[in-house]
């Protein structure tokens, strides 16, 4: 036979395989990989969503925690997987706009190395406070940062996080000084702020929500475009002149790059369907999101667009990485 031939026919077998790979996606167990700890935001989101795929799919969607390195770890094993539809991950601002921009060298490509499938859900961001501290507001916690420099801490999920970042932002904006104490995810992060081991905590709204109605944490600012029905009394950082933080974040699924596209429109297909499940929104909601969802493409411009932001952020703050997050 002809090389060309037999170059045609391998082609033509390739191309068989991955359609009756597709046909019959899934038939085994998925794998989810949060890159945070159970408790926070991520995880919460990520919870409602695989539970609801595995309903649509047919078959279980098993979530794995994996964190460590403000996210990078787990993201990470996301874009090392197989490229089969069978190990998805969760996509942050945080692991794919603002830990990339810290850290170029955090071993991924935040888009080179990922097929984006949805976004999921977008989220407040909250600022809120040990309620030991003597400040009630945004300007009696300004008037006590002035008076004690250098000596008020905040916490975030991560060294290069986006809440890294953000309160890296803030202290310039607000002409104060802050101790930045990074975590391995927000949910220890948040126990150590209600036990009052650290002042402050820049957070996704789900996974302080909660505790801010139980008056276990103090909110200060939410990043939104407007004041949210849940916190009515809590102003947006645009009202306090701090616009640049106002961002809110988002949560979406990827697999790792080079997923073959009929296994992409599936998974998307069926993630817009369970985010338009009236049980699913309600749960996200409650949980302090907003639902979302979106095609491939325009996910993959929301990934860009935010990279683009942090990279911003880190050159103008003068932001490198620092593992200590010191």
């Amino acid at each position: 036979m002809p090389l060309y031939k037999t170059l045609l026919a391998l082609i033509t077998g390739l191309t068989l395989a991955i359609s009756v790979q597709a046909q019959s996606y899934p038939n085994k167990v998925i794998k989810m990989i949060i890159p945070f700890p159970p408790g926070g935001a991520t995880d919460i989101v990520g919870r409602i969503v695989a539970e609801a795929l595995s309903k649509e799919l047919g078959q279980p969607v098993v979530v794995e925690n994996r964190s460590g390195g403000g996210g990078s770890v787990g993201t990470t094993a996301i874009a090392k997987a197989a490229p089969d539809g069978y190990t998805l991950g969760i996509a942050t601002v945080g692991t794919h706009a603002a830990n990339p921009a810290c850290n170029p060298k955090g071993g991924y490509d935040a888009v080179q190395d990922f097929t984006p499938i949805s976004n999921l859900a977008r989220t407040p961001n909250v600022l809120t406070m040990f309620p030991g501290v003597a400040a009630k507001n945004y300007q009696e916690l300004h008037a006590y940062l002035k008076k004690n420099p250098g000596k008020v801490r905040y916490a975030s999920g991560g060294t290069c996080g986006v809440h890294h970042l953000t309160g890296a932002l803030f202290t310039t904006l607000t002409g104060t000084e802050l101790l930045h104490i990074p975590y391995r995810g927000s949910g220890p992060a948040l126990t150590d702020v209600m036990s009052g081991h650290v002042e402050l905590f820049f957070d996704s709204l789900p996974g302080s929500l909660a505790q801010i109605q139980s008056n276990r944490l103090r909110p200060i600012a939410v990043a939104w475009d407007k004041r949210l029905e849940s916190l009515p009394n809590v102003p947006t950082y645009a009202e306090l002149g701090l616009k640049p933080i106002n961002d809110a974040v988002w949560y979406g699924l990827v697999a790792p790059a080079k997923t073959p596209d009929d296994i992409v429109k599936k998974l998307n297909a069926a993630t817009l369907k369970v985010l338009a499940f009236p049980e699913v929104k309600e749960r996200i909601v409650q949980s302090g999101s907003e639902p979302a969802g979106n095609t491939s493409a325009e996910f993959g411009a929301e990934i860009k667009a935010a990279l683009e932001r942090m990279k911003n952020i880190v050159k103008t703050q003068n932001i490198t990485f620092d593992p200590t997050g010191s």
